[in-house]
């Protein structure tokens, strides 16, 4: 449990940081995503070949995983385009995870304790009031996000679980994150060329290539980190505590991107973080 607890932390951190690269991006924000996943999933594929790949049992689920990943891009664009920082990022995370929680428990069979869900639902009362009482595209759009989340996150856990089974070991779950960044790759250059995105992709990378590169690494280690630790707890345990990314969110959205409200940002804090306190002391399953 520590290890899923140290994992999943570490990949909140590097979450919100990549976010961030996106909403500050000067570029379309869809052309920034499919930069920085791209050159991930380059590196990605090196990686793979490297270590030498992972069971065939897997890639079904990596396959679809990578095509849900192509409206989670296109709607997080649109939708930092629309609302803050501080608002968006907290209804698309608290969402998927609050979704992908209960989903773990109903679609995958993982535990949860009374105090888990207690946990959870006070970690969503914190994003709630985080999110503050943001309104039209920025709400929708990032509740779309949200979805994807909650779909992509459920099918990458039950992939990565089966991909250990057939594997028989830890390694082969990292493998699964290579495959999922290789098929995100190709669904967002599939679209990205199709809509004609090319050259203004050319134009950014051009510019911008290390800031992506930057990016496309932090992502990349930050889901390979999440897709570990749900072989070490549940869903809804690891992507709760992810959400101490959202705290990280509200205070750089309030100190650095002069979003304001400080009260109610220092609030829905404190709730969050009561609520990863809980999960991490109770509610371990």
């Amino acid at each position: 449990m520590l290890t899923a607890t140290l994992l999943a932390l570490g990949a909140a951190v590097l979450h919100a940081g990549w976010n961030l690269a996106v909403k500050q991006s000067p570029h379309d924000r869809f052309i920034a995503l499919w930069a920085q996943f791209g050159l991930g999933g380059l590196i990605a594929t090196v990686a793979f070949v490297a270590t030498g790949g992972m069971p065939a049992a897997g890639w079904p689920w990596a396959l679809v995983s990578g095509c849900v990943h192509l409206p989670y891009a296109i709607a997080l664009g649109r939708a930092y385009g629309h609302g803050d920082f501080s608002q968006v990022y907290p209804i698309a995370r608290g969402g998927g995870a609050f979704l992908a929680a209960i989903g773990g428990v109903v679609l995958l069979g993982d535990h949860a304790t009374a105090w888990t869900v207690i946990a959870i639902v006070t970690i969503a009362c914190g994003l709630m009031i985080l999110a503050g009482r943001a309104r039209g595209p920025a709400v929708l759009t990032a509740g779309a996000v949200a979805a994807t989340i909650c779909a992509y996150t459920l099918l990458d856990s039950k992939g990565s679980r089966v991909t250990e089974i057939h594997g028989g070991g830890v390694i082969h779950s990292f493998g699964y994150g290579l495959a999922n960044s290789m098929a995100t790759l190709l669904t967002l250059s599939v679209f990205g060329i199709a809509t004609g995105r090319l050259p203004a992709l050319r134009v950014a990378m051009k510019i911008d290539w290390r800031k992506f590169l930057l990016a496309g690494v932090a992502s990349l280690i930050t889901y390979s980190l999440v897709l570990v630790a749900v072989r070490f707890a549940s869903v809804g345990y690891v992507t709760a505590l992810r959400e101490s990314s959202v705290v990280l969110a509200a205070l750089v959205g309030w100190k650095f991107l002069g979003e304001g409200d400080a009260r109610r940002r220092l609030t829905a804090t404190a709730v969050v973080l009561t609520g990863l306190v809980l999960l991490v002391t109770l509610g371990r399953s």
